[in-house]
C-alpha cells in the first residue's frame, strides 16, 4: 500500500506494529481530510481494499482522527539498558 500512497497529495507517512501473533495496526497520516479523501478514493486502492476483504482479512477496524498534539521520546543506548549478567559461583 504504501507505494500507492506515497504520491498521494498530502501524504504524510506512516507507522504499523504488529505482535508474533498476528495482530497489526496501521496509521497513516494525512495534512488535512482532502488528501485523505484523495487516497480513500483512488481507484488502486480501492482495488486493493477489495482484494484485501477477499484474500487476506477476516476483520478489520478502520477509525478516522484528528491528531491535536503529539510528543515523543526516544533513550539512547546506554549500559544501563543492559542487564547485568548473574554472578557466578
Amino acid at each position: 500500500m504504501e507505494d500507492l500512497v506515497k504520491d498521494v497529495p498530502g501524504y504524510l507517512g506512516m507507522d504499523h506494529a504488529q505482535t508474533p501473533g498476528g495482530l497489526g495496526i496501521t496509521v497513516g497520516y494525512f495534512r488535512d481530510a482532502d488528501a485523505l479523501t484523495r487516497w480513500r478514493t483512488d481507484a488502486e486502492h480501492r482495488a486493493a481494499q477489495q482484494r484485501g476483504r477477499v484474500e487476506w482479512y477476516r476483520s478489520y477496524t478502520l477509525h478516522v482522527a484528528k491528531v491535536e498534539r503529539s510528543s515523543g521520546f526516544t533513550r539512547e543506548f546506554a549500559k544501563a539498558d543492559v542487564p547485568e549478567s548473574p554472578a557466578v559461583d
